[in-house]
């Protein structure tokens, strides 16, 4: 399945020049000093460990700017799972451009994949429970569209893109009103535009009790033990959305799952991901 690329050619030209100019590539005193610029070379990005590929079109882009008649043949589309050694990007051009476009290719590239890798452990690890994996607004700013993009390259599902995506009261929301859930759902429902999804965090049973007898559509369930999470699956009865997250892990994913939440939203998977090993081998030189 095909997984839309969130920026048009317009914002990726922009992005992709930002960080070229960033890594000074058209003033590459390495490269201009040993690289002839008629020399014409092949490479091959290759995934040197496990996992899922996001960020390709990105890493072309990226080749083309210094390059705009290089030829860039993908070889494993995004949201692809990929086995060590697969190559995912063959390249035909001048020698010079894939020296000063590597590092930048490769660093959209290596992100954005450890993303998705990362995300696809956590939707593997719930399998058969019903239960969704999702992202939070914890991303790099500027970068938000593409780590989401690469939540769902991995099989996740996006959380709110924004703060005008939902309504998630939250516990700073409430202490700076008071503490009263039912109010805050009460002005929400007034205030807000029509439809749009009311969620409250609650720490404890009864203010799951109170944000879903004041018809709050979600409950996201805060740093709850599973023991705790299933209690409140149970008092929630299907009246609301059941959301679980907080300090959740690879090794504890499944146990939350395993409770009957609806969701798991996971930060870990945007703030902590690790970068996937991904290189640019040269495979000719002419």
């Amino acid at each position: 399945m095909t997984i839309a690329f969130p920026l048009d050619d317009f914002e990726m030209r922009a992005l992709v020049r930002a960080a070229l100019d960033e890594d000074r590539a058209f003033d590459d005193a390495t490269t201009s000093a040993t690289v002839g610029p008629d020399v014409r070379a092949s490479a091959s990005m290759v995934a040197r460990t496990e996992g899922v590929i996001a960020g390709l079109p990105l890493a072309v882009a990226t080749f083309l700017a210094l390059d705009s008649h290089a030829a860039c043949t993908v070889r494993a589309i995004d949201g692809t799972h990929v086995a060590p050694g697969t190559i995912i990007l063959e390249l035909e051009g001048r020698a010079a451009a894939m020296l000063s476009a590597e590092r930048v290719a490769l660093n959209f590239v290596q992100r954005l994949s450890g993303v998705a890798t990362l995300t696809s452990r956590y939707v593997a690890a719930v399998a058969g429970t019903g239960a969704t994996i999702l992202d939070t607004r914890k991303t790099t700013p500027g970068y938000r569209a593409l780590e989401k993009y690469a939540v769902r390259c991995g099989g996740g599902t996006n959380h709110r893109a924004d703060l005008a995506g939902a309504v998630l009261i939250k516990d700073n929301h409430l202490a700076a009103m008071g503490g009263d859930i039912a109010e805050a759902v009460r002005r929400a429902r007034a205030l807000a535009r029509p439809g749009i999804v009311i969620q409250v965090e609650c720490d404890d049973i009864p203010q799951v009790r109170a944000a879903v007898d004041a018809g709050a559509d979600s409950v996201l369930l805060d740093n709850m033990s599973p023991a705790m999470l299933r209690k409140c699956v149970g008092l929630v009865a299907g009246r609301a959305i059941t959301e679980a997250s907080g300090g959740i892990t690879l090794e504890t994913v499944r146990r939350a799952a395993e409770s009957g939440v609806n969701r798991i939203s996971v930060g870990a998977l945007t703030h902590s991901a690790p970068a996937l090993d991904i290189a640019l081998d040269f495979t000719q030189l002419g």
